[in-house]
Parts: C-alpha cells; structure tokens; sequence
C-alpha cells in the first residue's frame, strides 16, 4: 500500500508541477499525461525512498528512533492528501477540460473555467498543508520527538532536498551545458 501511495502522490505532484509550466512550453495534453503516467509513478517512489533516508538519518541525529521502513510509511500515508488532490484534479479536469492539464493565458480561460481552476489550486494547497501536518505528527509519533522537533526535521529534509537538488542542477549544468533547460527570463 505504501508503494501505491507514494505512485498515487508522485503522479499527483507531476501533473500539478506541468500545470504550473507556461503555455509556450509545447507539451500538448496527451504528452503530459503520458509523461506524468510513465514519470510520475516512478519519481513519486524514488523520492519516497529518498525522503526516508533524509528523513530517518536527521531524525535519528535528533534523538529519535525509528526504521527506515516506518519513516517510508509515515511519508506515504502522510501524503494520501496529495493522493486526494489527484481525486480533484480529475474531477476539474472533467469539468473543464484541457485547461486544467495545460496552462493557458488569462485572456483565453472565461470566468467559470478561471474560477473553477482557482478552486482546484486552493484545494491543493490545503490538501497539501494537512500532508505536513501529517508527516510532522508521523515523525513525530514514531521517532518519539517533540512535536517541534519533528517539524524542525521536517524543514531541514525539505533544505537538505532542495541543496541537493540545486547542487546536482549546477553539476549537472557544467558536465553537460545544454542539456537542461534554459532558466525563462
């Protein structure tokens, strides 16, 4: 079930992180489901993994003690509200079609579609502040940290991510100029 999840959460984060990609990218909406299908999944039990590691090596540096296995299974029922907002995307995605998968300018999205795709991205950030709030009493139950303790693992894995993935996008960067994207001006 924690795989299931942690694939439910990655296709969830996809989807939202194409939406967020300007119109002028060139990614019609059959290529960003089929690559949020295929990727998705796969990114969403890779990060898990990667998580867990982070999660469990800082929570044992702050006292605490648990398995590895038990931060996995924290961090994906702790996301089931990111789960959840796929359950919303579809159901916006029915609703208003192709505009919920592709961004497109304000003057072309009429009232409705506008509100209802403002409704959906509320929807997702709360859904996303309860998977925190989730995560950070799961930490906190399992490594048997104060609740404020857990939240402070909980945003030095979230730096610790981010450093890390800035480091390998400069790396990656200078071995391989070209290979990704151009920063948008």
């Amino acid at each position: 079930m924690d795989y299931l999840l942690a694939a439910a959460q990655g296709l969830a984060t996809t989807v939202t992180l194409y939406r967020t990609q300007p119109a002028a990218s060139g990614f019609t909406a059959g290529e960003i489901l089929t690559s949020a299908c295929i990727f998705g999944p796969l990114g969403g039990v890779f990060s898990l993994y990667l998580f867990a590691a982070i999660y469990g090596r800082l929570g044992q540096r702050a006292g605490g003690k648990s398995a590895r296995n038990q931060v996995f299974h924290v961090l994906a029922y702790g996301g089931i509200p990111l789960a959840a907002s796929l359950v919303v995307w579809i159901f916006t995605a029915l609703l208003v079609g192709e505009a919920a998968i592709i961004e497109k300018p304000a003057a072309e999205v009429d009232g409705f579609v506008g509100f209802v795709l403002h409704a959906q991205l509320a929807a997702y950030l709360f859904l996303w502040f309860w998977a925190i709030v989730l995560q950070v009493m799961g930490f906190s139950e399992t490594l048997g940290l104060a609740t404020r303790k857990a939240f402070g693992v909980w945003v030095l894995g979230q730096v610790l991510w981010l450093l890390a993935l800035l480091f390998l996008s400069v790396l990656i960067g200078l071995l391989f100029p070209g290979l990704l994207p151009p920063a948008p001006h």
